[in-house]
């Protein structure tokens, strides 16, 4: 009997020896087989000029958005932008004031024009934003413009900021010039959250995969696309040859959507991290961050079970083995497990540093990192529960119950 109890002890370290070497194994391939995600360099360039400054209209979906308003549409209307610059702000239903705050703030600065306008309720098979997006791409229509830019009602920006993203898409020769806004992190859980989240952002869809790196560098041989909705700067006739919005009406993810959409139909798409493109909305608690995370996370899986299964392994196997090892094998003696855990947990606290130094937070967060991708796997299983309930994707008061509708990125 005790021979038998300590062949299967043995088998048992051998075991979770062998699982640690392969959490080991993914962080390695990672690091160095992933597009580098975990670098912060992806920015757009400091400056550029272009011959003739191309006109724009700026498409700004907001529902119930007063509270966030008057620290980002004013900075909209004062972009120093050489060329015509036609703001909309499309008013999604709000019960807040929306609307007339916009009007209000557009008096008060005396900047660029400000048309506010409102769609109606979406009809069945629409998103609420995506609805609003297609108002204001249909008023914007009779401008004319070059470009439109898609930005969040949360999003503040730069007064350089259209310059910026203008010129990168005209010397880069991209349809698609995205930015992902920093979020805010001013409370405990933003620090905790925030950061990770564009880590596991960048993870699902390395930036130099998307675009080439560097705006103007071209990366040929790769379909993954994707966008930060918050700033999206998208050429009128790449949107019309997308048929932009109505193609991705119903995706809960627009905007991921919108850059396969493009890149699908033969464009360019460029995605890189802000400098200058914040977004001001709070989630001091942790519900906030839930609610904003799960919402979407059963979408992204694309409501496929074996995907959700596949994910939650996956998860466990590349954030939650390694300190599990490094712990577990030093206290009961496994030095190989302890060792292998150790070494994954450190090459996974390395690659987290790049981002929290791009967030400003201190580095000490690296190691919690196994704690953060917990909750998120929490999130992804709790927004699976939900469509399972027949609750679907909420967001701003409305449920959106069937499926998100994007094109496998192949």
């Amino acid at each position: 009997m005790g021979q038998t109890a300590h062949v299967s002890a043995d088998t048992w370290t051998s075991a979770v020896a062998v699982v640690s070497a392969l959490s080991l194994a993914a962080w390695l391939w990672l690091l160095l087989a992933r597009g580098f995600f975990w670098r912060t360099d992806v920015r757009l360039p400091a400056g550029g000029e272009v011959d003739a400054w191309p006109s724009v209209c700026v498409v700004v979906p907001a529902r119930d958005e007063a509270a966030v308003l008057p620290a980002s549409l004013p900075s909209l209307l004062a972009q120093d932008y050489p060329g015509r610059v036609d703001v909309f702000l499309i008013d999604d239903g709000s019960t807040d004031g929306t609307g007339e705050l916009a009007c209000e703030l557009a008096r008060r600065q005396e900047a660029r024009p400000l048309t506010v306008a409102s769609p109606g309720e979406p009809p069945a098979g629409w998103t609420g934003k995506l609805w609003a997006v297609r108002h204001g791409i249909g008023l914007a229509r009779a401008r004319a413009p070059e470009y439109l830019l898609l930005t969040d009602a949360d999003i503040a920006h730069a007064p350089d900021s259209l310059r910026r993203l203008v010129a990168a898409a005209r010397t880069g020769g991209f349809d698609v010039v995205s930015q992902m806004a920093r979020l805010r992190v001013d409370s405990g859980w933003e620090r905790l959250v925030v950061p990770a989240f564009v880590y596991f952002f960048a993870q699902l869809y390395p930036f130099r995969w998307i675009g080439g790196g560097r705006a103007g560098r071209k990366r040929k041989g790769t379909r993954t696309a994707a966008a930060a909705g918050g700033c999206v700067l998208l050429r009128a006739d790449a949107a019309e040859r997308a048929r932009i919005p109505e193609a991705i009406r119903h995706a809960v993810i627009d905007d991921v959507a919108l850059a396969r959409a493009v890149k699908g139909g033969g464009g360019r798409v460029w995605l890189g991290l802000a400098d200058r493109v914040d977004s001001v909305r709070p989630y001091p608690r942790l519900r906030d961050l839930w609610r904003m995370i799960s919402r979407s996370a059963y979408a992204q899986l694309r409501h496929n079970p074996l995907v959700l299964a596949g994910t939650v392994v996956g998860l466990s196997l590349v954030y939650l083995v390694p300190p599990a090892a490094a712990v577990g094998g030093a206290a009961t003696g496994s030095a190989a497990t302890a060792v292998l855990g150790g070494a994954a947990w450190l090459v996974m606290a390395g690659t987290y540093v790049p981002m929290l130094r791009y967030y400003r937070q201190p580095l000490w967060l690296a190691p919690l990192l196994p704690l953060t991708a917990f909750l998120y796997l929490l999130m992804t299983v709790d927004s699976a529960v939900q469509h399972y309930r027949g609750r679907g994707a909420a967001w701003k008061g409305r449920t959106y119950a069937r499926p998100d509708a994007v094109p496998d990125e192949g």
